[in-house]
């Protein structure tokens, strides 16, 4: 997840406007310079590319107005005191690119339905020690417990184990030549950031996610 929309760069090279001779202010200017200009409009164009593709987002499963069929998931129903209910299936949430953005807002559209990042250390809840339970911003389907939320060090929300396997959905994420495992919800492919095998025990897992992607419900 390293889980997060540059301006362009104008490179230009200078001229000495004293002691030049008239007859060579339109004369081309020597091979050096040349080399010079080439070399830093290379280098800027290079820039730029690297950080288009840094800030793109990370994992992009549909074309930006596709809306995919609706089908039937299977998922765990919770208590907000974290309770497990039951099983059941359900029609997957669906919903048009225009309405989640009227429902979202800009931002966690961004992360949620474009796979974007939020910035490490920005995000409400990398830092919250309270008991409960964190739902889908999206479909408020339950995806983590604070019981097995734990310090990563990263400035990401972390937690060993989702609350219940049926609720996430893993995806294979090879954005930058890398591999690595994305994290959506069962109920509504809400992006929600990544998983890694860098956690502590029981699992050894690590499920970064985007505090932009949960709502928090506080045990009382």
């Amino acid at each position: 997840m390293f889980e997060s929309d540059l301006d362009s760069q104008t490179t230009h090279v200078g001229t000495a406007a004293t002691g030049c001779p008239a007859e060579q202010s339109s004369a081309a200017p020597p091979p050096n310079i040349q080399r010079r200009a080439f070399l830093a409009t290379s280098f800027a164009t290079i820039v730029g590319l690297v950080l288009w593709q840094w800030k793109r987002p990370a994992v992009s499963n549909a074309a930006p107005d596709a809306v995919p069929e609706p089908k039937d998931v299977t998922v765990v129903l919770f208590s907000d005191s974290g309770q497990r209910l039951k099983k059941v299936a359900t029609t997957k949430v669906i919903k048009t690119p225009d309405q989640w953005r009227q429902q979202l807002g800009l931002g966690v559209f961004d992360i949620t339905r474009n796979a974007d990042t939020e910035i490490a250390f920005t995000g409400k809840y990398w830092n919250l020690h309270d008991k409960g339970i964190y739902r889908c911003i999206c479909c408020d389907n339950a995806l983590f417990d604070s019981a097995t939320k734990f310090e990563s060090g990263t400035g990401w929300p972390s937690f060993w184990a989702p609350i219940a396997a049926e609720n996430v959905t893993e995806i294979r994420d090879s954005t930058f030549g890398i591999a690595r495992t994305a994290v959506a919800c069962t109920e509504c492919d809400a992006h929600l950031g990544h998983v890694f095998d860098d956690g502590p025990e029981p699992s050894h897992l690590r499920y970064c996610m985007n505090s932009a992607a949960l709502r928090f419900v506080k045990q009382t």
